[in-house]
């Protein structure tokens, strides 16, 4: 018996006025997830509840079945690792997005909107230079890292604010006390500020934004914990860096991206390759999260239409085997605020091609005891 689960990054979401209180997963198209449901069942379920703050990182390692006093803290360290990158123990790493601010220091995103892929790539390199003290290792579009020598000072410090979640502050209030705790960031932050000017139009200018400090954190192996051979699909730093850490497999697939661009069939032909081999395979959809974090439902909702039809339709259709698949969210993301919350996310789960068999999904751990129960090392 093998195992899917696909993680539909910010899968949950709050009712859409305009849709008269139906969200993104409510108004897509899904008569394959619909199919599951007839053979399993559909139930809203909170990964995270009450333990830890509602993000990628800690929800994906809990479905995972990672124990919670294993998780790393923050998640620039893993997104470290999914560039084969590695630090000491005498380092630290962290997040550096690109955000953007308008004339009265308010932050307006935290993705560098108003700028193209372009001019993103561009502005990382123009910040790319050498920083005495500081690495710069810039990822894709807004996304960066900063590496520099561990402080403690920084690490322990649970006061900065994840841009995403602080759209509409006042820049400076977010950063101070970060500058203060560190000269070196200090300098950094306004020394790449002025080297973004060029980039600045119509009332809005650019910086970068360091947070989410991370030292180095091995995670237990994956077979370890289970029993089970695993491999990941997925494309998003974060997913990648807990595959590695995991010692899962996740090979790279051509036209996969982080976002509703993907390309779905390729990374369903992956799915299907990788289910041949291995007893558990992971996929991981990114795009509906970022759409939620522009505020663009019908975005999103169209991703989760384009997954049910690419790839759970295939998926269904092509393997003859008995298999167990779990349709889930990590978290929350909502269209409406922008930001993650804990609520519930829907989560589907069924065995086909075997005999029906009853299924009872009422929190993350019934989502482990179904996909991983052949193992007596769950954590």
């Amino acid at each position: 018996m093998r195992s899917l689960l696909v993680i539909i990054d910010g899968l949950g979401d709050d009712p859409i006025p305009e849709w008269k209180g139906l969200t993104p997963f409510d108004h897509a198209e899904h008569k394959n997830m619909d199919q599951m449901i007839s053979l399993g069942i559909c139930s809203n379920v909170s990964i995270c509840e009450n333990d830890f703050v509602p993000e990628s990182l800690s929800c994906i390692l809990r479905l995972l079945g990672v124990q919670q006093c294993d998780f790393p803290m923050n998640r620039a360290y893993l997104e470290l690792l999914a560039h084969e990158r590695d630090i000491s123990e005498y380092e630290m790493v962290l997040r550096c997005n690109l955000v953007s601010v308008d004339e009265n220091d308010t932050l307006i995103s935290f993705n560098g909107q108003g700028l193209t892929p372009q001019d993103m790539a561009e502005a990382a390199a123009a910040c790319n230079e050498f920083w005495q003290g500081i690495e710069f290792m810039h990822l894709s579009m807004y996304r960066n890292l900063l590496i520099l020598d561990k402080d403690r000072r920084i690490l322990d410090a649970s006061d900065i604010q994840p841009p995403h979640e602080s759209m509409g502050e006042n820049i400076n209030a977010l950063l101070s006390e970060l500058k203060e705790k560190s000269l070196l960031l200090k300098h950094f932050i306004e020394g790449t500020a002025k080297k973004l000017e060029r980039f600045s139009r119509d009332g809005i200018r650019y910086m970068l934004y360091p947070w989410g400090p991370s030292e180095r954190k091995a995670l237990p192996a994956f077979a370890a914990l289970h029993g089970l051979q695993g491999a990941a699909v997925c494309e998003a730093e974060i997913v990648r860096g807990i595959a590695k850490g995991l010692q899962l497999e996740a090979p790279k697939i051509k036209g996969a991206t982080a976002d509703i661009d993907t390309d779905i069939a390729a990374k369903t032909q992956a799915t299907l390759e990788l289910l041949k081999q291995n007893e558990f395979v992971l996929t991981h959809f990114n795009g509906a999260d970022e759409a939620a974090h522009r505020y663009d439902y019908q975005g999103k909702a169209n991703f989760i239409s384009a997954i049910d039809k690419e790839f759970l339709g295939p998926v269904l259709k092509t393997v003859k085997e008995p298999l167990r698949i779990v349709v889930s969210g990590d978290h929350v993301t909502s269209s409406v605020s922008g930001k993650h919350n804990k609520n519930a996310v829907p989560v589907i789960a069924a065995q086909v091609n075997s005999v029906k068999i009853p299924v009872e999904i009422s929190n993350y751990q019934d989502i482990l005891t179904f996909l991983m129960k052949a193992s007596d090392k769950r954590g």
